[in-house]
């Protein structure tokens, strides 16, 4: 038992060392370039409890209807559509605008520490958690700033990179260890649950284009921000992975609506939202989308049972 412990250990310690070393590596990831992974198992069919962790993604800000001012939580997240569809009996929706990794053990003004929803009998969690402890929204107005400063070159890019490394890499590999300990926690609480990690749906244009000033970044500091979604949305793939967590893609379905895109075409609205929804945040149709993910995700795991 002690060899076979210490084996799992090792195993364990090398998949961080993969994970963080692709948090650190300077080459573009791609959402899609790793296997999904297996959920634990839980109860089959639909689940009867389902409890929805997460940031403002999953929140909704000024996506009518705002049930929930403290927390800009809206009844057309992708949770509450997940939760329709499947037919949960019970719903605990605790996804509160601005929260990181520290929420989900910490109050949010009114809202207690997302972690307190969980119950033993949790049948399914949804956790979408790390742009804020990254610093989605101070990365956003940095750039912003130094793009309306630099149109045509890359001042994010070596703003970020001025020391010789790359300190959103650097950020988002310690947010790795911050994730698998919700993660840990998520399974400790609720042992049965199926446990799906939804990344990050696609931002800014997937080939690298810009669209400046609707997006004010400089022209070269948009293919750098879209490597560094990417390279946080492989770093949950590999936790989840890591904690036998279901990775949920949202970034691959909503490639091509962008907030560089026309209103008619966008699921994230730009700086300047022309739809409900908060600056750089989806709209009620990326919301939607996220939701399509989540239930293809859980569609695939039960016909697999």
């Amino acid at each position: 038992m002690g060899n076979e412990a210490r084996s799992g250990r090792m195993a364990k310690g090398r998949r961080w060392r993969a994970a963080v070393g692709v948090a650190l590596g300077g080459c573009a990831l791609f959402a899609s370039s790793a296997a999904p992974a297996a959920a634990h198992g839980g109860p089959a069919g639909r689940a009867t409890e389902y409890v929805s962790l997460g940031d403002s993604y999953t929140s909704g800000p000024l996506i009518p209807r705002q049930v929930d001012a403290n927390c800009a939580r809206s009844d057309h997240n992708y949770p509450s559509i997940v939760a329709e569809r499947r037919n949960a009996s019970v719903f605990r929706d605790v996804s509160c605008s601005g929260a990181t990794t520290e929420e989900m053990w910490r109050a949010q003004g009114a809202n207690g520490a997302q972690l307190d929803a969980l119950r033993r009998d949790t049948a399914l969690v949804t956790v979408q958690i790390g742009g804020n402890d990254v610093g989605f929204g101070s990365i956003i107005a940095t750039c912003a700033r130094l793009g309306a400063q630099e149109p045509a070159g890359d001042p994010c890019r070596r703003s970020y990179t001025s020391s010789g490394v790359d300190r959103l890499a650097v950020d988002i590999a310690r947010t790795a260890p911050k994730v698998d300990r919700v993660l840990r926690a998520v399974r400790a609480r609720s042992p049965h649950a199926r446990v799906l990690v939804v990344g990050y749906p696609d931002l800014l244009p997937d080939d690298g284009s810009g669209c400046f000033p609707s997006v004010p970044f400089a022209a070269k500091d948009f293919p750098y921000l879209r490597d560094t979604e990417k390279r946080l949305n492989l770093m949950l793939r590999l936790v989840a992975a890591v904690d036998g967590a279901r990775y949920v893609d949202t970034y691959g379905p909503t490639r091509g609506h962008d907030m560089c895109k026309a209103p008619a075409d966008r699921w994230i609205e730009p700086l300047q939202p022309a739809s409900p929804a908060a600056p750089a945040h989806p709209n009620a149709r990326g919301e939607q989308a996220m939701a399509d993910a989540v239930l293809r995700a859980l569609g695939e795991e039960h016909g697999r049972r």
